[in-house]
């Protein structure tokens, strides 16, 4: 997941509502503030899921 580390520390663990826990291993230009950007397995399944918005927790 890359994420902005001025936000969610990299390293950390979050846990994203309908998605499941993730570990923040990557920035990115685009990722900033409360963005987060999940790698997924193809393109095409990226399209799939497009632009969504959930609640996410940072777990200790």
């Amino acid at each position: 997941m890359a994420v902005d580390p001025s936000v969610i520390p990299l390293g950390s663990r979050v846990f994203i509502e309908g998605y499941g826990v993730f570990i923040a291993e990557d920035t990115g230009g685009a990722i900033k503030g409360n963005k987060i950007d999940i790698a997924v397995s193809t393109h095409e399944r990226a399209n799939e899921l497009g632009v969504q918005y959930a609640n996410v927790y940072l777990l200790k």
